[in-house]
């Protein structure tokens, strides 16, 4: 049963739609929180409809940059949400946004990359890479770096946009069609792939520095050897976590890739971690608190069956997540209670909440952004 369970969101999952399904599970009922926090909203906008894709919006400094599926690419205040600037790169947009203090840089399902100054939303200039691309850029060292959907890394100059070194492995012959993230940490790149990989690159001259396995292909049939790792790597501290549909949760020595800990839960939107634990919401729904030490349980919070949840964001005595129908919930980090609960605009949150300094935001598949605080 667990199995067949697993194999009904993977095909959703490679069509690149996780939306709801009339012959899927239904999702769990929200019960009454009559002894809730209030969940305050701080701001909110609109940038535009995702489509089909994920759009996770990114900070930099006390900016917030958010893009829509239509090509729209905004800069407000991470404050209050008055917005900077707006523009448009007249292109179909497929991913979230990459930023830093001088560079934001978003790209296409047909591989174009697009980087605009940060102060302006002048373009700067448009580059291509080999195929579509589903996750945000990341801007490091001076670089723009892109994960086509090929299994292919491709770090482009943030000043011309050419390119500086690329990193590729054989591209699985069947894969989930969802963000494979980067996280880039000091001078090194952490990027998942197709096949339960995960590997660390030299951000100077893109070396293979190590790799490691999240988790092996297991099963009969192809379907069921599909194990993708998901969503963003997470470094915290001297280790790099990361999560594995139809496989592990686990953590890595961020220097040498050896391997601290693994669990056996799947999820299909990856780990969030803080100094004490890390926090998956897996398949079905249940969000689970793991030692950080040793991947021991700490709790599970399964209220939230089939709620299709966005990776859990960790914001000091609580935990945020979004699911299908835009609500918002915080746990209590410490036994996964129910803290507070927020609705947005109904459509879902599929990208990672970010972490705000006052409080968090969510962009939903809507394009409503949300700025929240307990």
């Amino acid at each position: 049963m667990a199995r067949r369970a697993a194999l009904a969101l993977l095909v959703p999952a490679l069509a690149g739609c996780f939306g709801t399904s009339s012959s899927g599970p239904k999702p769990a009922a929200l019960a009454p929180l009559p002894q809730a926090q209030e969940m305050r909203v701080l701001w909110s906008a609109s940038v535009g409809s995702a489509g089909e894709f994920t759009f996770t919006p990114a900070l930099a400094g006390e900016a917030v940059y958010a893009a829509a599926r239509g090509g729209t690419v905004a800069r407000l205040d991470a404050a209050d949400g008055r917005e900077r600037w707006r523009v448009s790169v007249a292109a179909r947009l497929s991913g979230g946004v990459g930023a830093d203090a001088d560079t934001v840089a978003v790209a296409t399902d047909d591989g174009a990359v697009f980087a605009l100054d940060a102060r302006t939303g002048k373009q700067r200039w448009r580059a291509r890479v080999s195929s579509e691309v589903l996750a945000a850029p990341r801007i490091a060292a001076g670089l723009v770096l892109v994960k086509s959907a090929d299994s292919r890394i491709q770090a482009l100059d943030a000043a011309d946009g050419k390119r500086r070194w690329a990193y590729q492995r054989p591209p699985a012959s069947l894969r989930l069609r969802a963000p494979q993230g980067m996280a880039a940490h000091e001078d090194l790149v952490y990027a998942g792939f197709s096949g339960g990989k995960l590997v660390a690159l030299a951000l100077e001259g893109g070396a293979l520095r190590w790799e490691a396995t999240v988790s092996d292909p297991k099963g009969a049939t192809e379907l069921e050897r599909v194990t993708d790792v998901v969503g963003d790597p997470v470094v915290v501290g001297r280790e790099v976590c990361a999560a594995a549909f139809q496989g592990r949760v686990a953590c890595f020595d961020a220097q040498n890739g050896n391997l601290v800990w693994a669990r056996d839960i799947s999820s299909v939107s990856g780990v969030g971690a803080d100094a004490r634990y890390a926090f998956v919401a897996d398949e079905r729904g249940a969000v689970h608190a793991l030692d950080r030490t040793n991947g021991r349980s700490l709790w599970k919070q399964d209220r939230l069956a089939h709620r299709q949840l966005s990776r859990p964001l960790p914001l000091g005595e609580q935990i945020a997540v979004g699911d299908l129908e835009g609500y918002v919930h915080l746990l209590a980090r410490e036994s996964g209670a129910f803290v507070a609960r927020a609705a947005t605009d109904g459509s879902p949150v599929r990208a990672a909440p970010l972490a705000l300094a006052r409080g968090f935001l969510v962009q939903t598949q809507a394009g409503g952004l949300y700025a929240l605080a307990p």
